[in-house]
């Protein structure tokens, strides 16, 4: 599109809008892997396209399982948008990072079941892409900078595991990840965050941590109510965030994550069925022989 947004904003649970974009539309897209969660919202914040995505659809009806991380991924793709945020909620594993905190990590556990789409690719193309480092550098500090302006206590650096929900830990299982030295927990950040490094987007977690899981005996156990509470009282610190965040990004991105993709593609160009790669041409084009 032109004038593609700046920045693409993905909400999950308590961030369902951007109340102060401006000259709103809402972009009804359609992507080779179905529908996104919700219709795309682009609007202008600080004289800047930004675009909104409600990760659990309009009403939070989409459980973490059931969410088109394909679909939601592609179609900001399609918007020319290179730059991405998540916001989450998250539970603490650390006593440090307390409740009304912000936490932007810097590495990723995947915990899931594979149920989950965790790549576009497939059907006949395969592809390996590099995520030992899966967030984009240049942006996580941004992303730091712009939460620390808002005067939220914020962290930078940690993992966050992810688990397959909706269900929280049990006991068990909280005091397993703290022992081997996650620092936060979620339910949406796997596959989203590898699928963001398939095409070739800057990404990055805002967390917003809402509880202390189950593992500390001296706070009652997460609950929604809990949860939804805290991030209640974060969400205007989100909302400034992204504000500040959108005035200091870079015209041209100073890092390696557009050219992800090269060298990733291992099958044999003359190989791969014509339907898979119009179906990925926005991916991997600039990478094939026409």
């Amino acid at each position: 599109m032109t004038n593609s947004p700046v920045l693409g904003v993905i909400g999950g649970s308590g961030l369902y809008s951007i109340s102060s974009l401006k000259d709103v539309e809402s972009l009804d897209i359609d992507t080779p892997f179905g529908k996104p969660s919700a219709p795309v919202v682009v609007g202008t914040l600080n004289d800047k396209r930004v675009a909104f995505l409600a990760r659990h659809g309009i009403g939070h009806t989409i459980s973490p399982t059931e969410v088109n991380y394909r679909a939601n991924i592609y179609a900001l793709k399609t918007l020319g948008i290179s730059q991405v945020i998540s916001i989450s909620a998250c539970g603490s594993l650390r006593e440090d990072y307390s409740p009304g905190h912000i936490v932007i990590p810097d590495q990723v556990f995947d915990f899931t079941r594979s149920v989950r789409a965790q790549s576009f690719f497939g059907d006949g193309m395969v592809a390996h892409v590099g995520t030992a480092h899966p967030y984009c550098d240049d942006l996580t500090a941004r992303v730091f900078q712009a939460v620390s302006q808002t005067g939220t206590v914020a962290h930078a650096g940690g993992t966050l595991i992810t688990i397959e929900g909706p269900r929280f830990s049990t006991k068990a299982e909280s005091d397993l990840f703290r022992a081997w030295g996650m620092s936060i927990i979620g339910m949406t950040a796997c596959p989203e965050v590898f699928l963001a490094r398939e095409a070739e987007m800057c990404y990055v977690t805002m967390a917003h941590v809402t509880d202390y899981d189950v593992w500390r005996t001296a706070t009652e156990p997460v609950s929604v109510e809990m949860v939804i509470q805290t991030l209640n009282k974060n969400t205007e610190a989100a909302r400034q965030a992204i504000a500040n965040l959108v005035e200091i990004l870079p015209d041209n991105r100073p890092c390696p994550c557009n050219d992800a993709m090269k060298d990733a593609i291992i099958t044999n160009p003359g190989l791969i069925p014509s339907d898979t790669r119009r179906k990925l041409r926005i991916l991997v084009d600039k990478y094939l022989p026409s």
